[in-house]
């Protein structure tokens, strides 16, 4: 049995080796590019493969990996909308993901952004940098006088939960689907126009569909109080970056917290040396905000995640090649 990797990253290998260790049955070999038509003939005589990409998966590559026998795909993060499955329907090809890596990797970055825009941290930190160590004017606001909205109420939005309730925020919560232990603590409300009313701050952590693009627009914005923080932890296509711009322009929101950016694969990943050089003029234009918080899509990075997203896709991996179904699975025509 083989399984070639794409896209392992330096950190990575500590995970992969330990795991190579536990399952000596099982050839490994790997690349640090991603799976493109040029690197796809480097998992030839393969009997899987595990990747990681932002990047699209055109069906080219899937292609040659058909053309080599390959139908077993395990990716190494949560996200597979950048998979066309008419595509791993034609190829006959399975996919597996790592559903849950670490929530409270991403819940805490979430929270720690509520903290830090509410304290007022990278205007504290700009006064520092010019020698200022005065208090005033940056008075900052207490987590217990918020109400924060969470929109998506699953692994990791109910974690956010635990941690904005132990914080002594009040916290209001929609989903399309609703968790039982939520429920019974009555934090649910009918819809999102009636969390957009209430809620101080608003963190998103559901997952992209087709029917939740942008859903943070013009309309929503409009809906929601004045000087509301924003925060996105999800994917970037939640959020209309007109609306948001437009928004903090207008003061209607006080700041955001963003981890994730439409079009992020513009910028993110790369060393520019300067915000002045970013090519993307809308991302620049929030970079350049004294209160917009900005991670490059590293919420989820921690030493455990990491852990799991190795261990669990290579699990995957070898399940499908033996013929097992894991619990993991995303993908199969049969």
């Amino acid at each position: 049995m083989k399984i070639f990797a794409y896209g392992i990253r330096d950190d990575e290998e500590p995970s992969l080796r330990n795991w190579k260790k536990a399952n000596p049955d099982v050839e490994v070999d790997h690349t640090d590019q991603t799976l493109t038509p040029a690197t796809a003939k480097l998992a030839a005589g393969s009997d899987g493969i595990v990747t990681l990409q932002t990047t699209p998966y055109d069906r080219e590559s899937l292609q040659i990996l058909n053309d080599e026998g390959i139908k077993n795909i395990s990716i190494r993060n949560v996200g597979y909308d950048n998979f066309n499955f008419d595509d791993l329907a034609d190829f006959d090809m399975k996919l597996t993901n790592v559903p849950v890596y670490s929530p409270n990797a991403i819940a805490e970055h979430a929270v720690l952004m509520i903290g830090r825009l509410l304290r007022r941290i990278p205007e504290v930190d700009v006064k520092f940098d010019n020698g200022d160590f005065t208090w005033a004017p940056t008075v900052g606001k207490e987590y217990r006088e918020q109400t924060v909205g969470v929109i998506g109420t699953g692994h990791i939005g109910r974690v956010a939960i635990q941690m904005l309730q132990g914080m002594g925020s009040k916290v209001i919560a929609y989903d399309v689907f609703h968790n039982e232990d939520i429920e019974k603590q009555g934090l649910y409300v009918d819809s999102l126009e009636e969390l957009y009313k209430e809620a101080d701050v608003i963190t998103l952590h559901v997952p992209l569909t087709s029917d939740n693009a942008y859903m943070i627009d013009e309309k929503a914005i409009s809906q929601m109080k004045d000087g509301v923080y924003i925060i996105n932890c999800a994917r970037g296509e939640l959020i209309s970056t007109d609306a948001l711009i437009a928004g903090l322009d207008s003061g209607k929101i006080a700041g955001a917290g963003l981890d994730v950016l439409d079009h992020e694969n513009n910028v993110f990943g790369k060393k520019w040396g300067s915000i002045d050089n970013l090519p993307d003029p809308k991302i620049k234009n929030l970079a350049e905000r004294i209160n917009v918080i900005m991670t490059p899509h590293n919420a989820f990075y921690t030493e455990t995640a990491i852990r799991n997203m190795i261990e669990i896709s290579f699990n995957s991996n070898k399940d499908l090649i033996e013929g097992k179904i894991p619990d993991t699975l995303v993908y199969s025509k049969k």
